[in-house]
């Protein structure tokens, strides 16, 4: 997965400028991002505070991992169920 330019704290505070008013515009035109960037980091951290945002990345790491180890267990799962159809 693409490492992020910004960290943490800079996306916290350019998305808490932006809740003290200034505009999307130029919050994109000052950090050099997209206004459609800025949309998606609110609405996934809008209201968070630091350790909120640093759990929840530990979060989604561990469910990638998760996910990547029921996978390989499936794989395996399906493998031995296909050496015993083929040995009957």
């Amino acid at each position: 997965m693409r490492q992020s330019r910004f960290t943490d704290g800079q996306i916290l505070a350019i998305i808490k400028q932006n809740e003290e008013g200034v505009s999307v515009a130029d919050l994109c035109r000052e950090h050099g991002m997209s206004q459609g960037l800025f949309y998606k980091w609110r609405a996934k951290f809008g209201g968070m505070d630091a350790s909120m945002m640093k759990r929840l990345k530990e979060l989604e790491e561990e469910n990638k991992r998760l996910k990547k180890m029921y996978a390989e267990e499936r794989l395996k799962a399906e493998i031995r169920q296909e050496a015993l159809e083929g040995k009957l």
